[in-house]
């Protein structure tokens, strides 16, 4: 974990009188705030803090700790930020975590983009769909699309994904093609296992409409559904960047155009909104303009 933040994290949570305070003041998730001071103890192998129910107090090793933090901080105040001295170009590592998916489809092109403009950055890709700890796994970024973000998270949304309900010609041939999103019971629904029970919502003459969908198969990444609704193992809710190459070639056919999935965002999640590197904060701009803008993510998702 970063020392120069850790530091500033104890010197908020003395002077704010406590943890939440801390967090509201320093733009950070409380659970952050807790990570940084349990590492703060670790380091200094001792309890930095008398902890009550009314307020908090520092231990004798805390007032040391205390005064160091503080000399540490006027140190780093006099020092340039991180890829500013020389050009004002950003420059360093950023690793970002990203679903297999979203990253072929969108992240991958996008960071190319990135790394031209910025050539003094460099990028470390982790495909993966779990969620992950950014402070324990040093991941400086995680993309995730989900309209039910934790709001005690750090986030900015990049951009929109549009879905699109599907199915190969050969299961709609031996199922029959659903008619009304109701008809979707009647159906072997693939299901995205960290959704839990699966709710599918859709907007139908401007009202919303969710629907309870099962099925005989789940899975925790798109791109195997994907694959195996194309081999007919049932009805799949797509995302359209996914979708559209093979719906154009007719080996996927969209169903109920008058039923439109609800969108999802895309958001990018991180530790702090005060303490960000130049190269992240240009990065989340970049990918802004990248969503919003960017020919081959409009094809994918109109």
């Amino acid at each position: 974990m970063d020392r120069i933040v850790a530091a500033e994290v104890f010197v908020a949570i003395v002077e704010r009188g406590s943890m939440i305070a801390a967090a509201e003041a320093l733009d950070m998730s409380r659970a952050m705030v807790t990570r940084y001071l349990a590492q703060m103890e670790h380091w200094a192998g001792a309890r930095l803090l008398h902890r009550t129910t009314r307020k908090l107090g520092l231990t004798d090793a805390g007032s040391e700790t205390l005064a160091r933090c503080r000399q540490m901080l006027d140190i780093a105040a006099a020092m340039p930020a991180p890829g500013t001295a020389d050009t004002g170009s950003p420059q360093g590592l950023l690793r970002i975590a990203c679903s297999q998916s979203l990253a072929q489809a969108a992240l991958a092109p996008a960071v190319a983009g990135y790394l031209r403009r910025y050539p003094r950055m460099a990028i470390d890709l982790q495909i993966d769909n779990r969620a992950v700890n950014l402070v324990e796994e040093r991941i400086d970024l995680a993309l995730r699309i989900t309209n039910a973000l934790d709001p005690n998270l750090i986030a900015r949304q990049l951009g929109t994904c549009a879905s699109v309900l599907c199915a190969s010609p050969a299961y709609l041939a031996a199922h029959g093609t659903p008619r009304r999103v109701e008809d979707l019971a009647l159906h072997d629904c693939l299901t995205y296992s960290y959704f839990g029970k699966s709710l599918w919502q859709f907007t139908r003459a401007g009202e919303t409409v969710s629907v309870p969908v099962s099925g005989r198969l789940s899975a925790n990444e798109s791109v195997v559904l994907l694959a195996a609704v194309l081999e007919g193992a049932g009805v799949a809710l797509q995302p359209r960047y996914s979708a559209a190459p093979l719906l154009a070639s007719g080996r996927l056919v969209a169903l109920l155009p008058d039923s439109l999935p609800q969108p999802m965002g895309i958001h990018g999640i991180y530790t702090s909104r005060q303490y960000q590197p130049a190269g992240l904060r240009a990065l989340l701009d970049y990918l802004v303009d990248w969503f919003a803008g960017d020919s081959r993510w409009l094809e994918l998702t109109q």
